[in-house]
């Protein structure tokens, strides 16, 4: 854990000092709920009342996305430098090298999450005066979910960062595994968003914290397997 929490440090380091991870993934992210608002009419005279179902769907398209283009950065930094081997000579398990650069990716993505989230709700009329918002509720589902988001990518990141077409392949990849994620997220999004918790809202934040706890367990063992390869 504490070279797990060194190279998270690290990673935020650099994220804050160039941004360059962070202004592109957060430009990809508002682009995208731009797109999908336009294509379902947003602003030509359609009722934010009606476009309010559609939250839920668009907001998580674009966590998906943009936690697909994080973690591809993840181990980017180090191939490009061909420094990548140099981390797996540390001393040290080498799951924690994938426990760091999720946690560095999450911190990228929790961040994220504080500017898409309410900018998706806003645009398509689930935020706004007269429409209450379950924030504690809603926060944890974005933290279960973007956990989750994270931990697939950044295992399928590592397994794709020497290849020469990664960018093209880690979400190929990594999408069928995220279904499970997206799918719970938006539903427990949009039955917050509709009438607040419920027990069906608790059954898939369950569902969403045993995915987690499964994936992050499954590739910190496989990781050591992924690096020899």
């Amino acid at each position: 854990m504490r070279n797990a929490l060194t190279l998270a440090l690290k990673d935020a380091q650099l994220a804050g000092r160039t941004r360059d991870t962070l202004l592109s993934t957060a430009f990809f992210a508002g682009l995208l709920l731009m797109v999908l608002g336009i294509g379902l009419g947003a602003g030509l005279g359609t009722e934010a009342g009606n476009l309010r179902p559609a939250a839920a769907g668009a907001v998580w398209s674009a966590l998906a996305l943009a936690a697909a283009v994080a973690a591809g950065r993840a181990f980017a930094a180090e191939q490009e430098t061909g420094a990548l081997e140099a981390l797996t000579l540390y001393p040290g398990p080498h799951g924690g090298l994938y426990l760091g650069k999720l946690l560095g990716t999450l911190l990228q993505m929790l961040l994220l999450s504080v500017f898409i989230v309410p900018l998706g709700l806003l645009f398509f009329g689930a935020l706004g005066a007269g429409v209450a918002v379950p924030w504690p509720a809603l926060t944890l589902t974005v933290l279960l979910g973007v956990t989750g988001l994270c931990a697939s990518s950044t295992f399928y990141a590592a397994i794709t960062v020497n290849l020469r077409a990664r960018e093209a392949l880690l979400p190929a990849l990594a999408f069928p595994v995220l279904i499970p994620v997206v799918l719970a997220s938006v539903q427990a999004t949009r039955l917050l968003l509709a009438g607040g918790w419920s027990p069906e809202v608790g059954t898939w934040l369950t569902f969403l914290a045993l995915f987690d706890v499964s994936v992050i367990v499954i590739s910190t063992l496989l990781f050591p397997f992924v690096l020899e390869n």
